[in-house]
């Protein structure tokens, strides 16, 4: 089957989707208008809260939210086969993601830019705000120690991709000064996208020098810098680093992609995969559990992602210049994710099935699948790495846009240039969320402590921001730096679609208060039911099969503990939501529509 129409097909649904359903969302659900003063004006303290152009918020919330999720989750679930991630992936971000980024980030701007835990308390009541404070805290702690580990295995002992990355912080600043200046928006992001390609390309120049000799880092000595950049990141003001990095790496990941887009349709490649892999009932080397729940698990951003919740209720909303601009931000951000996503689930099924295999299985499993390599041994040679047993999904990415790009004669050449290329391009995805989630962890940790010392609630009390951030990174380092948090990752897929669902549930909320007909609450009500059914048949299932099993590799009472504890904080939350749900629905305003009526 040819990845061309695939592509054409996806790329108009997502175009209609934002400009009719975007469209309903925002004129007729949330009922948007540029009549008032969004936070970043209203609250103005050119630290946090600063109105920034819609193009700089969106390639900001862009590069937030599209980290390894739509990258490695589409990859690891073409064990299922082609069909049901690209399925998912088009059925969850339109009906799903698109929808739930919307309503946060619309939520939080009405409370002045509040993280989502302050909003479910003014909106369900102090216990779900409690619960969704603890759960958030929980699991932006993981994902950030999760996904730092991710950049550790790309960056340790590479000077060319560890200099490529910390160039981005220099120029970022250069970049934030001169725009806060009064300088040219498009002038700087060019000037900026090239110094960013000139360090790229000046990498590998630095590897037999003594400049190179500074960046080759051990995991160890990563661990230590990445949650200091972080700390930096979180502590100064967004106009400075975090906002400008963002955006000019959001020009690096929407331009490989688009180059990939421009590979499909020049070279036409084959999807090799079969729509349905015998995996899909479960017993499969990457992932153990059936398509469903576990395709909606596995592949989290480019459809529907809690992750997403933190940044539309953190960063993204002191930011917003205009109300009009959520929609471009929010619901488009989320569609280009989704064509992110579809592109790396293209690159993967590219691949022959025994090579994909061989790649994201250890040599002891794959031996026992009965399969056979086909191109792998060419791969590996022109590439100058042996591919195989390297499991995690952002290897494989890698070999597979290399192999679609392989089809072009003189590009062997360059195999080994471009593989490294893009597992940089993979290192930039994640360090843009880890800057950005650090961030956030550090507003949450000002919400949830300010309980209990008040000047902490104030985002520019600035001995504040240094403790939250300082506490923030020391969570997620700790955790990077010892290695605990490989043994509960497992727990990021479930904790982050129940993320989601605390999202959908304050929409939901919040739809009900404000729009003009009850069923417009559908819009986010459909989804957190699938959202819900799927997060508690996963949780129930890792803990009978892999946790609370003593014969299986994964048996964990840490992991038992905590996936019981996250099911008690979604039943709470739901609970809190339906009570409220009923005193909405039984409100005089719906009772005097209804005698209207």
């Amino acid at each position: 089957m040819s990845a061309t129409p695939i592509v054409i097909a996806v790329i108009c649904i997502l175009l209609i989707a934002y400009r009719l359903y975007g469209t309903f969302m925002a004129a007729k659900v949330l009922k948007i208008k540029d009549d008032r003063e969004t936070p970043a004006h209203k609250l103005a303290d050119g630290k946090d809260y600063v109105p920034t152009s819609k193009w700089v918020s969106f390639g900001h919330h862009f590069a937030a939210i599209a980290a390894a999720g739509p990258l490695v989750g589409p990859v690891l679930a073409a064990q299922f086969g082609y069909l049901p991630g690209l399925l998912w992936l088009l059925i969850g971000a339109v009906i799903g993601g698109a929808v739930h980024d919307m309503v946060v980030l619309f939520a939080s701007m009405r409370q002045d830019g509040q993280s989502l835990s302050e909003v479910a308390k003014k909106e369900l009541g102090p216990v779900a705000g409690f619960c969704a404070g603890l759960a958030m805290l929980f699991i932006i702690t993981i994902t950030m120690a999760g996904l730092s580990m991710v950049v550790l295995h790309a960056l340790e002992h590479n000077p060319w991709g560890t200099f490529a990355v910390f160039s981005t912080i220099p120029i970022a600043m250069f970049v934030g000064i001169y725009l806060r200046k009064g300088g040219n928006l498009a002038l700087a992001s060019t000037v900026g996208f090239l110094l960013i390609l000139a360090a790229i390309g000046f990498g590998p120049q630095l590897t037999e020098t003594f400049i190179g000799d500074w960046f080759d880092l051990s995991s160890r000595q990563l661990a230590i810098a990445l949650p200091i950049y972080a700390f930096f990141a979180a502590a100064l003001p967004v106009w400075l680093l975090l906002a400008p990095r963002d955006y000019l790496s959001s020009f690096m990941k929407i331009g490989v992609f688009l180059a990939l887009i421009v590979g499909v349709f020049i070279i036409n490649p084959d999807i090799r995969f079969p729509a349905f892999t015998k995996f899909v009932d479960g017993g499969g080397p990457i992932i153990a559990g059936p398509v469903w729940p576990f395709i909606s698990i596995t592949i989290a951003c480019g459809a529907i992602s809690g992750f997403h919740a933190f940044v539309g209720s953190g960063t993204t909303p002191k930011m917003i210049n205009r109300w009009s601009d959520i929609k471009p931000v929010a619901f488009g951000a989320m569609l280009v994710e989704c064509l992110v996503a579809v592109m790396a689930l293209i690159a993967a099924t590219s691949l022959e099935v025994g090579d994909y295999f061989a790649i994201n299985s250890t040599p002891e499993v794959f031996a026992t699948l009965g399969m056979s390599t086909v191109y792998l041994d060419d791969l590996s040679r022109e590439i100058g790495l042996d591919l195989a047993g390297r499991t995690g999904g952002a290897v494989s990415l890698a070999v597979g846009m290399t192999f679609i790009f392989r089809a072009i004669p003189w590009f062997k050449e360059i195999a080994g240039f471009f593989f490294q290329f893009v597992i940089l391009f993979e290192a930039v995805f994640i360090l843009t969320a880890i800057d950005a989630g650090t961030r956030v962890a550090r507003y949450l940790i000002q919400d949830f402590f300010g309980e209990f010392y008040k000047p902490l609630k104030r985002v520019d009390w600035i001995p504040g921001a240094i403790f939250a951030s300082a506490l923030g990174t020391f969570f997620w380092g700790y955790l990077l730096f010892s290695g605990d948090i490989g043994s509960i990752w497992a727990l990021f897929g479930v904790s982050n679609q129940l993320m989601a669902s605390i999202g959908l549930i304050i929409g939901t909320t919040i739809i009900l208060k404000i729009a003009d007909k009850k069923i417009y609450a559908l819009t986010t009500f459909i989804p957190l039911v699938y959202l819900l059914i799927t997060v508690t048949f996963a949780d129930i299932w890792m803990v009978a099969n892999v946790y609370a099993n003593s014969d299986s590799p994964g048996f964990s009472i840490l992991n038992t503990v905590l996936s019981v504890t996250m099911g008690l904080l979604a039943i709470v939350i739901t609970i809190s939501a339906v009570k409220k749900w009923i005193e909405l629905l039984n409100s005089p305003r719906w009772e005097n529509q209804k005698r209207s009526a």
